[in-house]
Formats: structure tokens, sequence, C-alpha cells
């Protein structure tokens, strides 16, 4: 086992938060201001996307983002790569435009599911060509809206998609969702919150129902968290070595997911301080092991696993079936490498058991997940010999995480790039 991890993290700012501004921005009656923003893959896919259908986009010296909105345009080409808020996101707004607004990204993007949001756009009154990427919007400069019901049990995004151009539709939009329970649901609650926040009327008062009425989109000042769910490896470094990590400017309140991870690490045993400081992990000596429920809070599973995979106890990983259609099959991937360095995992039907084993060295692939990267990681810390065959994945939400992660161990301050 290395030393005890001690530092002092900076993490960038929200994926999640910064996209849905981003696209909030992109469809506002005045300019918008961008303070903070993530800068990774996924978000510059998404203002790159925003730049194809017309919406001035610029770099403040500060790292802000500057949009200016205007009237989306077509013909145009997007590029999602594997950013799920973009090939999720951008074709509701996309239908906006007057021409083909055409969508394509990474190849295992091709096989993430698209049909739900897609049909649904259909239903609202769109012209849209194809079930999943590559696909083509046929803009008509507008939308009818109106009700629509959909199975959103395979991705929260079908649901916030929908919502965040929804008031721009002739009829608003309401999305009603049928089916098994809706994963990660504070990101629709993240969703329902920024569109108050820029003067939408909303209604999430009944349930697997929301509302979003028409109407203008204000522009504002956005000042973004940082992400939560990218701190969660740092803070697991914590856990994983009984060492110390503090992350400032850690929210007293969020509608983040990631600010589950304090009540997962308090199960593994680990002491959790949140101050006006940030908030400060400290590692138990032996790490207890979890049966816990990660639907709502689904891209920590990675994370969770690699703690879990070091504990001294038996883990279960449930409601968690639906990360088999993330940046790849979470579950699978989690199970081929902890059992390829010599652990016990194996899949359920809805996740995943995990039993304490003795782990070698070897190389832990990342499948093009940054998630999977970073798990890799957190167990590399406590395992000597292991290499991460693609770290360079993580620059999906994470700019540089290769540095910040050696700035943590050698006990130096990791600032996040903004």
């Amino acid at each position: 086992m290395s030393a005890p991890v001690r530092a002092r993290v900076t993490v960038p700012g929200s994926k999640s938060l910064t996209n849905r501004a981003l696209l909030l921005a992109a469809l506002a009656e005045r300019p918008s201001t961008l303070f903070a923003p993530l800068r990774s893959r996924d978000t510059l896919l998404m203002a790159a996307a925003l730049r194809a259908l017309g919406v001035g986009l610029t770099d403040g010296e500060d790292g802000s983002w500057q949009v200016v909105p205007a009237p989306l345009r077509a013909p145009a080409e997007v590029d999602c790569g594997l950013a799920g808020t973009v090939m999720r996101f951008v074709p509701p707004a996309a239908v906006l435009a007057e021409g083909e607004v055409r969508f394509d990204g990474d190849p295992r993007a091709r096989e993430r599911p698209m049909g739900t949001v897609l049909d649904a756009l259909r239903a609202l009154g769109a012209d849209v060509a194809g079930d999943r990427l590559p696909f083509v919007v046929r803009g008509k400069g507008g939308l009818p809206g109106g009700a629509v019901t959909i199975d959103a049990s395979a991705s929260s995004q079908f649901v916030s998609g929908l919502l965040l151009s929804g008031a721009r539709y002739d009829q608003g939009v309401t999305v009603r969702h049928a089916g098994q329970p809706v994963p990660s649901l504070p990101h629709i609650a993240m969703t329902m919150d920024v569109l108050r926040s820029v003067g939408v009327a909303v209604d999430d008062t009944e349930p697997d129902t929301w509302r979003v009425e028409p109407g203008p989109i204000q522009g504002r000042d956005w000042h973004v968290e940082p992400d939560l769910s990218n701190a969660a490896p740092f803070l697991a470094a914590a856990a994983a070595t009984a060492g110390r990590v503090t992350v400032p400017g850690w929210p007293a309140s969020t509608t983040q997911a990631g600010d589950g991870f304090r009540d997962i690490l308090t199960r593994f045993g680990c002491a959790v301080d949140l101050t006006g400081d940030g908030l400060t992990v400290t590692g138990p000596d032996r790490l207890s092991g979890v049966d816990i429920d990660l639907h709502d809070v689904g891209e920590l599973t990675p994370t969770v696993a690699a703690l879990a995979v070091l504990g001294t106890e038996t883990s279960y990983l449930r409601g968690i079936a639906h990360l088999r259609g993330h940046e790849t099959d979470r579950l699978a991937a989690l199970v081929a490498e902890i059992t390829g360095l010599g652990g016990d995992a194996e899949e359920l039907a809805d996740g995943l058991v995990i039993r304490p084993r003795r782990l070698h060295g070897g190389t832990w692939h990342a499948y093009a997940d940054h998630r999977m990267a970073t798990a890799g990681a957190i167990v590399g810390l406590v395992v000597p010999g292991i290499e991460v065959d693609d770290i360079a994945s993580t620059t999906k939400t994470i700019p540089d995480f290769p540095g910040m992660w050696a700035a943590m161990i050698a006990g130096e301050s990791a600032p996040g790039r903004p």
C-alpha cells in the first residue's frame, strides 16, 4: 500500500451544469456569461455544436465563456464524440433551426441508445431520420411541442434533453415517463432547477411527469460549481490509503448527483467533514464493505467499485443495470478488470457483487471510458504494478487528470484548470 495521500485538490467546474448552461444560454433572449465552466472534451463538443448552429461563443481572458444567442441555422454538422449530453440535449434544440442538422460521434457512441429521444421528437412534430447515431434532424424553425410519453429507464438524459429546449416549443412540453424507475433522478432535478433560474415556468409536482411552459429564456451570469462526481476519485484516494484529502468550494446545497458520494464514503468507514473550507475526507485503517443502491448516482459506480475491491468485506452495488448502456458496458468492464487482476467480482441482474481478494499488478483497461480510467488509478494507489492503458480518456470530463493525480500523490495542492 502506498503512503497515505494528504492533499488539497481544486476540482474544475461541473460538466452537467456547464453543458446545461451552454444550451440554455444559446436559446436565451440576451447574452450570458459562464464563469469557471468546465473545459473538457464533452463541454468543448457542446460549445462546437452550438457554434455550428450559429450561436456566438467566445473565450474570456478569465476562463469564462460569453454566449451570444442567435437564431439557430442549418445546414450544420454536430460531432457528439462520446458525450451523452451532446447527443441527447442538442437534437431537441436543432429542431428550431431551418434545414438539416447531421449528428454523428465516436464508434461507441453509435451503440448508445438514442431512439427514445428521437421518437419523442417525432411525436412532438419533428422530422428526424434515423434511430441512433448517425441521424439527421430536419429542422423547420420551430416545433409544435405538447405532451409525450416515453420510457426513460435507460437514461435521465432523455427527459432533460426534451425539457431544456421545451420553452421554445409552441406549446411547451410535458414529458411523462412510463416504465421502470428513471435512473439518476438528481440530474432531472438539476435540469428543472436551471430552467427556473432563467425564468422558465416548470412543474414537477406529479410523479414521473415534468412540464415546461412555453416562453422566453432569460440570459444570466452562471457561476459553475465544482464537478462533485469528478471530485470523487480524489476523495476516494484518501479512503483507499487511510489518507486525508480536501476539496475546496464544495457547495453546502446542490442538485449535483455527486454530492451523494459523501454518504457512500461514510458507509465505507471514512470520516467526512463539510465546512466553509470545503469537504475533507479521512480514510479508515480498513475499508468496510457496502450494500448500496446506486440507481440515482450511477456515474459514481466505477469509483465505488474501486473502493469495494480494496475493502475487507463483500460489497453489493445495486440498481445500476442502466450502466450497460453508458460509455461502455460498465458492469461487464468492471468485472473483467477486477477479475483480470485476481479479484472476485460478478454481475447481478441490476449490479455487481465484489468479494475481497488479494489483487496483483497488470493492465487496467479503460474502454475509452473516463470513469473506468479513474477507477483503475484508485486501485493502482494500493496494488503495485497496475497500469491504466488509456488515461487520456479522462479528458472527457477532467482536462488534466494525470497532472492533478500526480500532484495529489506528491502531497501538493492540485489545482484543476478552469
